[in-house]
């Protein structure tokens, strides 16, 4: 189990879904969070129904210098949990290039400008617990999910250097990859979700890895299993499955 009272925790993209329960659990088990996103109204209201403290510290992790900026606000953390992220569903056929990049930008390359700052003090430190969320879509490469997998897929690979890095520096980390999940995000597709969760289920999900030692987890459990044996199958027969 680990120590979260007085502990300052980042939770960077707090404001909806997943990042706000989650955001709630860890202020529960005793943690001061600092909540980020680009909504100040929502991080304030949701800073307000925290029974523990909690600062709002607005960031757009898509600028450099904002992200800067926010960290110095934040100041020293204990943990930093990276949440932010942006999704349309497409197709190579219908690419859009704006939202394609956004979500490279977004839920990739800004978990580096996040880490960035807070990486190296925590190796200075000797101490630190850093969360990356990854998605049971960055396995491989799925259709109609052009700029998400392929960002999510870089998250996980990101996850795997860094704990490969860390190990036995004092610096923890972990990775969760979970599967569907019920916001605004999969609001957009028009297709079946199997073993859709609540933000609440999920985030308890989450937080119970967290609370382990163990690097990633990956929910539902069985949902999970399909998609790492995905990894073994030949080419033909995976996208025959999945086309």
């Amino acid at each position: 189990m680990r120590d979260w009272e007085h502990k300052r925790y980042w939770i960077v993209g707090a404001s909806e879904g997943l990042g706000r329960e989650v955001a709630r659990r860890i202020s529960a088990l005793g943690a001061h969070v600092i909540l980020s996103a680009r909504s100040a109204d929502r991080l304030h209201e949701l800073a307000g129904e925290l029974t523990g403290p909690a600062t709002v510290v607005t960031c757009d992790v898509s600028d450099d210098d904002d992200v800067a900026r926010a960290a110095q606000e934040a100041g020293q953390v204990d943990g930093v949990v990276y949440l932010a992220g942006v999704y349309w569903p497409q197709s190579a056929q219908e690419w859009n290039a704006e939202q394609v990049t956004a979500m490279l930008d977004i839920n990739l390359t800004g978990a580096g400008r996040i880490l960035g700052q807070v990486v190296p003090q925590m190796v200075e430190r000797g101490a630190g617990h850093v969360v990356l969320t990854g998605s049971l879509s960055g396995f491989r490469g799925l259709p109609s999910s052009i700029g998400y997998g392929a960002a999510k897929a870089g998250l996980m690979a990101l996850a795997e250097s860094m704990y490969a890095d860390l190990r036995r520096t004092g610096v923890d980390v972990q990775l969760v990859n979970p599967g569907f999940i019920e916001t605004r995000l999969t609001d957009k597709n028009n297709f079946k979700m199997p073993m859709i969760m609540t933000p609440e289920a999920a985030a308890r999900e989450f937080v119970d890895h967290l609370n382990g030692d163990s690097f990633a987890k990956n929910f539902p459990r069985s949902f999970g299993a399909l998609f790492r044996l995905s990894n073994f199958l030949p080419d033909w027969l995976y996208y025959r499955i999945v086309g």
